[in-house]
């Protein structure tokens, strides 16, 4: 089963792989950039989904473990072309950042040094964080629907960014009060086909998670039999777990997988590690893809072919692989069930607290990716604990560390898209030049 789009905006499938090519190039700024451009590329600009069905699949998205941004690309590219626009949504969104990351990986162990794109990427970012602005002002004002909303999006923002509470805990408390509080008459959707034999679809469920499982694993299955290739094999295991595990954000996954590949695996020495965060930060695509930075310099340290760059090429494939694939599966087995939540009316007030709450999320992120753009040094500081479930504490910024070229930059993004309403790629265009003339200069 497939959601369709309303026809006279559907795409044709070749208009569909332009425009998520587009978007995989564009994609910088982590996921709360790449939920911004994705909205207002697919939901502003070419009106293929209403801003509610753009909202619906963010939510379930959200409750994913992985890369939320690459999950929401493939739900969309399936609800406009089924499974074939699923795939080419999903891979199209990751294959940019993917070969970019690749390249400077290779250029980073030939070369050993990646400070030179800063200047490259420093106008960049703070062109993203100008589209983040915009599209978390548009986000809010049509998601946050009276005083139940405002107060779950509020309570999630603050609940993240002062107390630190985790995940899936504000996503489920946003749930509960969703449920009770915001149930409402839910008119019928046509354009989502209603599939009334239930045994039919558990077998096709069935199959959908057999094959995507198979095809997901098949990596593992070939590698270990061979004891040479135990290298790649621990790179892939290592990557399944944390496929399955990944709640909490890219951070939060970032934030383990360097602690475990520096100090447990070895892969990779402290310094290589930062020099791989700064590189995902700078580049399009999901921030997870320094996992594929990962990859490449371990199978790259211990190569099992004569080419140590042959041997990193295909440590990063099968990170990412191990990663992406699961994102299919979600998709594939869970979306026609998640969209037929739209027609229940008490999950559809659940749903619409998560959606509410998802604001919140999203402006936490948007303004974690601000401070970190506008300022070299960005510490959090504690305000109370009352242990053991209480701890509060602020992101706050160093003032003197201000980046006055970012802040010039992102000011005239802001106005450039409100008030001229320039298009995206001359704003990231515009904004690259820019920051590479400043870092010249300078």
């Amino acid at each position: 089963m497939t959601a369709a789009a309303t026809e006279d905006k559907k795409p044709d499938f070749s208009e569909l792989v332009s425009v998520f090519a587009r978007i995989g190039l564009l994609s910088f700024g982590g996921p709360a950039g790449q939920i911004a451009l994705m909205h207002r590329i697919i939901v502003d600009e070419k009106r293929w989904l209403p801003p509610d069905r753009y909202l619906h699949a963010l939510n379930y998205c959200m409750l994913l473990p992985g890369p939320e941004a690459q999950q929401l690309a493939t739900y969309v590219g399936w609800m406009l072309h089924g499974v074939r626009g699923g795939i080419a949504a999903g891979l199209l969104f990751v294959l940019p950042g993917f070969v970019l990351i690749v390249a400077l990986a290779a250029l980073y162990a030939t070369l050993g040094d990646a400070a030179w794109l800063e200047a490259i990427f420093m106008g960049l970012k703070a062109a993203v964080l100008a589209i983040v602005v915009q599209a978390l002002w548009r986000m809010a004002g049509r998601s946050l629907k009276g005083p139940v909303s405002v107060g779950l999006a509020l309570a999630a923002f603050l609940a993240l960014f002062v107390f630190g509470v985790a995940f899936p805990v504000v996503v489920l408390a946003a749930g509960l009060v969703g449920y009770v509080f915001m149930r409402r008459p839910v008119a019928a959707a046509p354009d989502i086909p209603v599939k009334r034999d239930w045994r039919r679809r558990g077998v096709s469920t069935a199959a959908t998670l057999l094959l995507w499982t198979a095809i997901w694993l098949l990596p593992l299955i070939v590698l270990v039999p061979f004891g040479e290739f135990h290298t790649l094999a621990d790179i892939f295991g290592f990557f399944v777990k944390i496929a399955l595990f990944s709640f909490g954000g890219a951070y939060a996954v970032l934030t383990y997988v360097a602690q475990e590949a520096v100090a447990t695996y070895h892969w990779l020495t402290p310094a290589e590690m930062m020099d791989g965060l700064a590189l995902a930060e700078t580049t399009p695509g999901p921030l997870v893809l320094v996992l594929c930075f990962v990859g490449f310099l371990a199978a790259h340290a211990a190569p099992v072919f004569a080419a140590p760059l042959v041997s990193g090429l295909i440590g990063a494939v099968l990170t990412a692989w191990a990663i992406f694939v699961p994102s299919f599966l979600f998709i594939f087995a869970g979306a026609p069930y998640v969209e037929d939540l739209r027609r229940n009316a008490a999950l559809s007030g659940a749903l619409a607290g998560i959606g509410a709450a998802i604001v919140g999320v999203i402006a936490n992120l948007s303004l974690w990716f601000a401070l970190n753009v506008l300022f070299s040094s960005v510490d959090r500081i504690a305000l109370f604990s009352l242990p053991p479930l209480l701890r509060a504490s602020l992101i706050w910024p160093d003032g003197a560390s201000l980046d006055l070229a970012s802040l010039a930059i992102s000011v005239a993004g802001i106005v450039a898209l409100i008030k001229f309403r320039v298009g995206i790629l001359p704003l990231l265009a515009g904004a690259a030049l820019t920051g590479l003339a400043i870092g010249t200069l300078l």
